[in-house]
This record gives structure tokens, C-alpha cells and sequence, in this order.
């Protein structure tokens, strides 16, 4: 591409469920930043945290982020405290801190630190970065009435001293930038992004190549709909009722539902790591004692006693995983002293998360009506991002599309590769949020 002003640049897609990093030369080329060590997975960065109490600590507590949080957790579960997918709350007026050991952490707190790890492990590639960096940010944040300029101050904070110069661009605009390179034609592209939080969608208009100006961005939308909430209706639907949900107790002579607020907790990291505590506890163990079947909240209470939110959460992702394959899979755990199982199909997934891809569609309509487009002027279609990989969700885009007009590939690295060769432009305000 000519458009570029020669000045190197640092893409950073910092992501739900992983974080990836690139550097552009300045000239049209990116490279995406590895990290080494014995627990590294090469340039995909975990986006979870573990701490632990320490004196030489943080406000004596210690901490590690990536792949290292997830050995030093399962090092010691129960001396430390695991907390991943915390860019959900980003956008929350609800989220104000997390108590960890007692002490209170801001979103922009585990966002330093996190960062601080991600450099420490980068080997040296982040050590000297260059001084625009371009970070993505979704179209739509998730959780309930999301506030992105309360997003936008807690990021700011959270990276102060990554880069001289920040920008924010939407997510899927990296995604269409790398995605561009691939095109030797002019055409209209409509990019879909499935995080681990939120689902987005840009179109963009791409020239031929040579062109002063390769891409126009057109129009975006988003819903906070991703893989996350696809691991929380399995949670619910298969997991859940062998933990209690749905099961009855007796108080005063009267049969009543175990209450749900238990259940709603262990979906939301910011609370189930808190469930962990005497009040909670002696709740669950006095539920046990009156429920007509104790068994279920005996597992329950386990589960949190031991620490075990993350290995069980691990185990649903690889349901969900294999469902992309299979028609058929069995969800297994055994952690902690509890032991489950359950067998669960393709269609079973598929009608949980039904009502989930209306409104991900609904999204998508809302970025072809904001570009004046109908689905006959969008020449390319673009997949990416890990759960774009479920069959439910190529069906809706081959049924809107047709699968000649559907490409993916490169589902982790191709926002921050796209960010990074964006960083390069001079026209950087047209892409910016």
C-alpha cells in the first residue's frame, strides 16, 4: 500500500479472552511480537491475571498475567486469586473495583499491571515502542448500558506510559485493513469480528492496489454477544443443573426454589472469585442441609472452597470447541473433589444460543443500513475471531451471503497486524473512534 507516512507503529488488540501485539516498519510490513519462556503460546497472550499476597508485591500483593497466571493459579489455586475476561467490564458504571486479598483494584489498575507483564515477557520487543500506538477498542462494549466514554478514561489510564501518541480504532477496521492486503480488486467488504466478548461488524470500501488511499470506512456496528456468552449458556443450560440450579429446598413447611443469585454469580468473574467467603459459605451449607437433593450444592460448594471457577470454565470452552467439529460431545470434569459429566450435541448448543444470533444479525443488518448497502453490494465477506469458527454462525453468513463470498483465516493476529499497518497512515483520524 503507498499511503504511509514511514513512521513505525505498535498495534495492540487487546482482547476479551487474548491479547495480540504487532510493529509495523513504517513501510507497509508488521510483524507480531512473540513471547518467550517456558509457558509462552507464541504471539497470543492470555488475558487473565492471578495474584497472590506477597510483601515485595503491589500493595503487598503480587501478580503475574498471560500463560503465567493460568501455572501460577494452578500452582496454587487456593493461595491465589484468578480473574480473566476483565475487559467486560470496561464499559460498566456498575464495576467500580475488585477486592483482591482485601484490597481494592480499579479496572485501570489490573489493566497496568497486566500490561506490565505483557512487556515483561515480550523478551525485549516492547522495551524501545515506537511512539504511536494504535489500540482497537469494540463498536459496542459489553455488559448492561455500557458507557464507552467511562471506557474510554479507564483505557486512557490503563495505558498511560504504553505510547506517547494513542488511538482507538474499532476492532474490525484492523481486521479489514489486514484483510485488504489479500485483495488485488477493488470491492466492498463487510468485516464480522467475534471476540470473547462482543460480536462487531465494519464495511469498508477497498480501491485497487497503488491507490492514495486503499480503504474508506463506511459504517460499523456491534453487539456485546461473543464467545463468552456462548460459554455462559452452556454454563447455564448443562452445567449449572448439576450444581443445584433449578432444584427446590425446604423452609417453614414450604418447598422453594434455591435462589438464582448463587448461579448468576458463578457466570461473572468479578463476583465469583468474591463467592469465597465465610458469609456465602455458611448460606450454601445451610441450603445443603434443607435441600431435597443435597448432593448438587455439595458440589457447588466444593467448586468454590477449591477454587476451581477457572479449570471448570476451561472445560466448558473445550465443549464448545469441539462442538465445532462434532456433532456430539461430552462435557467431563473432575477437579477439586467434584466429578461431572454430561453429553451434549451440536443441536442442543445451537438452540441455547438461538436467540443470541438473532440479535448478532441484528447488528449486522444495523452496519448495512448505516452504509446504504443491501447484502448484493458487499463482495467479500471476512470472518474472524475464534468463535467465527462455530458452524451455527458460518450457516448465518452463508445464508445471507453465500459461501463464494465468505473468506477466514488468521482468527487472533489479524486486527492487531491490521492496527499496526493503520498506525502508518496519515489520514490516522478517518479511522479513529
Amino acid at each position: 500500500m503507498s499511503d504511509r507516512t514511514g513512521e513505525p507503529a505498535l498495534g495492540l488488540d487487546f482482547g476479551t479472552t487474548n491479547t495480540v501485539v504487532s510493529r509495523s516498519d513504517g513501510r507497509g510490513r508488521s510483524e507480531l511480537i512473540a513471547f518467550d519462556g517456558a509457558e509462552a503460546t507464541g504471539e497470543v497472550f492470555r488475558s487473565a491475571l492471578c495474584f497472590w499476597e506477597e510483601e515485595r508485591g503491589w500493595n503487598g500483593i503480587a501478580h503475574e498475567a498471560g500463560p503465567w497466571a493460568i501455572a501460577e493459579y494452578l500452582s496454587s489455586p487456593l493461595d491465589s486469586r484468578f480473574v480473566q475476561s476483565f475487559k467486560t467490564v470496561a464499559a460498566s458504571p456498575l464495576f467500580e473495583r475488585a477486592l483482591i486479598f482485601n484490597k481494592p483494584f480499579r479496572f485501570e489498575d489490573m489493566g497496568r499491571l497486566f500490561l506490565q507483564s505483557l512487556v515483561k515477557h515480550a523478551g525485549g520487543r516492547l522495551d524501545d515502542r515506537p511512539r504511536r500506538v494504535v489500540v482497537g477498542r469494540p463498536v459496542e462494549y459489553a455488559g448492561a448500558r455500557p458507557d464507552p466514554a467511562l471506557a474510554r478514561q479507564r483505557y486512557d489510564l490503563m495505558l498511560q506510559g504504553f505510547g506517547v501518541e494513542l488511538h482507538y480504532v474499532y476492532e474490525p477496521l484492523g481486521a479489514a485493513y489486514s484483510y485488504a492486503e489479500r485483495l488485488t480488486d477493488p470491492a466492498t467488504i463487510l468485516i464480522a469480528d467475534f471476540g470473547g466478548g462482543t460480536t462487531d461488524f465494519s464495511i469498508v470500501r477497498v480501491a485497487e492496489p497503488g491507490a492514495a488511499r486503499r480503504c474508506t470506512p463506511l459504517a460499523a456496528a456491534g453487539v456485546g454477544i461473543a464467545g463468552d456468552r456462548f460459554d455462559q449458556r452452556i454454563m447455564s443450560q448443562l452445567v449449572l443443573p448439576l450444581l443445584g440450579k433449578g432444584g427446590s429446598y425446604r423452609s417453614f413447611g414450604k418447598l422453594l426454589e434455591i435462589p438464582g443469585g448463587y448461579f448468576n454469580d458463578f457466570a461473572d468473574w468479578s463476583r465469583l472469585a468474591l463467592m469465597r467467603n465465610r458469609r456465602t459459605l455458611e448460606e450454601l451449607r445451610k441450603l445443603e442441609r434443607d435441600a431435597v437433593d443435597p448432593a448438587p450444592i455439595g458440589r457447588l460448594i466444593a467448586l468454590v472452597e477449591e477454587e476451581q471457577g477457572f479449570p471448570l470454565y476451561d472445560a466448558v470452552g473445550r465443549v464448545k470447541r469441539a462442538l465445532s467439529s462434532e456433532a456430539h460431545a461430552e462435557f467431563r470434569f473432575d477437579g477439586g473433589g467434584v466429578q461431572i459429566a454430561a453429553d451434549v450435541s451440536r443441536n442442543d448448543f445451537e438452540q441455547w444460543i438461538a436467540y443470541d444470533l438473532v440479535r448478532i444479525e441484528a447488528a449486522m443488518d444495523a452496519a448495512l443500513t448505516k452504509a446504504g448497502l443491501g447484502v448484493d453490494a458487499i463482495d467479500r465477506v471476512f470472518l474472524t475471531g475464534g468463535s467465527s469458527l462455530i458452524p451455527a454462525i458460518r450457516a448465518l453468513f452463508q445464508r445471507r451471503f453465500g459461501a463464494q463470498r465468505i473468506e477466514s483465516g488468521n482468527e487472533l493476529t489479524s486486527i492487531s497486524h491490521g492496527l499496526a499497518l493503520i498506525g502508518e497512515t496519515p489520514d490516522l483520524a478517518q479511522w479513529t473512534d
